[in-house]
C-alpha cells in the first residue's frame, strides 16, 4: 500500500551509497505513471525529481549541483504546502537535497486524486508499468545503477487529506 500525500506536506529520502566510478543513475522511488504520480531519480549526474499533473504537465526539479560521493548519503525531495490552487490541489514549494544540504527548488502543485490506475504502484529502485517522467520513459524500468539502494523512507507527518465530499457521502449512506 502506498503512502498517501495528497494535500499535505511530505518528505521522501533514499539512504545510498554512491562509490566513484561509474556514474550513478536510475529511479530511487516512483509512485504512479504517465498519468499521474511523482518520481526520485538520478539522470545525468544530477539528483531529479518530477511531479506529473493529471498526465498534462510535468514539473521538474533538478538539482544545481552533482552528486556526492561516497556511503550512506541521504538523497531527498520535500515538499512544502504552503497553499491550495483549488480543493484538494496543494502548492508549495519542492526542495532537493543532498544530506542536510540543499540543492534545489521549485514550486510545484499536486493533484488532487489517487496516482494509480492498473499497474501503476508504487516502486523502489525502478519504476514499473508506464514511467511517471517522460525523461527516461524509453528507458523503462530505469533501474537504479552505480551504487547501493538501502531504503526509501516517505515521511506524511504534516495534517492528512481529507476527503469532505466521501466522508459526507458515507454519512448519508448509513442514516
Amino acid at each position: 500500500m502506498a503512502v498517501n500525500i495528497r494535500n499535505r506536506s511530505y518528505a521522501i529520502g533514499a539512504l545510498v551509497d554512491l562509490p566513484a566510478g561509474p556514474e550513478a543513475s536510475g529511479v530511487l522511488f516512483a509512485h504512479g505513471g504517465r498519468f499521474g504520480g511523482h518520481a526520485l531519480y538520478i539522470k545525468d549526474g544530477r539528483l531529479t525529481y518530477v511531479y506529473n499533473f493529471l498526465g498534462s504537465e510535468e514539473q521538474r526539479i533538478i538539482a544545481t549541483e552533482a552528486l556526492p560521493t561516497g556511503e550512506k548519503i541521504i538523497l531527498a525531495a520535500s515538499f512544502d504546502k504552503d497553499g491550495e490552487a483549488s480543493p484538494g490541489v496543494a502548492t508549495g514549494i519542492l526542495s532537493l537535497h543532498h544530506g542536510d544540504r540543499k540543492v534545489g527548488e521549485g514550486r510545484i502543485r499536486t493533484q488532487p486524486g489517487r496516482f494509480t490506475l492498473a499497474g501503476e504502484g508504487l516502486n523502489v529502485g525502478r519504476d514499473g508499468a508506464d514511467a511517471v517522467a517522460s525523461d527516461y520513459r524509453g528507458q523503462a524500468p530505469f533501474a537504479f545503477t552505480g551504487g547501493t539502494l538501502h531504503r526509501v523512507a516517505v515521511d506524511v507527518s504534516g495534517e492528512p487529506y481529507v476527503d469532505l465530499e466521501r466522508e459526507a457521502e458515507a454519512m448519508l449512506a448509513r442514516e
